[in-house]
């Protein structure tokens, strides 16, 4: 079988967010699925999708503050159409990923205990965000 939708996520502030529950509870057909996987295709070119942390907040913190001085805004961008933060934005989004292919069991994708599904917004004003989520299996 295979299902596909797509999910919209709130705006939010610059940063990494915990977003794993507002992405799985959006998928309709992820209870029917025994044995599958699931894809994730965020649309944007300025913000990422990763796997990391899901309990201590300061983990969050801690990645937005590493990107923010190793990917600094108003640096001497030649692209900068949408402001300083425009070309930051793309660089973060490629050294990050835009995708997540997760396995799923008994209409559960089985994370680490310690893992979740982290969208970096990496614009000041990122506005909300679409997913393409593909989910196959029997």
């Amino acid at each position: 079988m295979w299902y596909q939708q797509t999910l919209t996520l709130r705006a939010r502030s610059r940063g990494f967010h915990l977003v794993t529950d507002e992405v799985l509870g959006q998928i309709r057909d992820l209870s029917r699925i025994n044995v599958g996987l699931l894809h994730l295709l965020l649309q944007h070119t300025s913000a990422s999708l990763t796997l990391n942390e899901n309990c201590d907040p300061t983990v969050r913190s801690d990645m937005e503050q590493h990107f923010l001085k190793s990917v600094p805004d108003g640096a001497r961008w030649e692209h900068d159409d949408e402001g300083p933060d425009d070309m930051p934005s793309h660089i973060k989004s490629s050294m990050l990923g835009v995708s997540l292919l997760l396995p799923v069991n008994h209409g559960r994708v089985q994370l680490g205990t310690w893992q979740g599904i982290w969208l970096g917004e990496h614009r000041i004003h990122g506005g909300s965000r679409k997913i393409i989520a593909t989910l196959q299996g029997e």
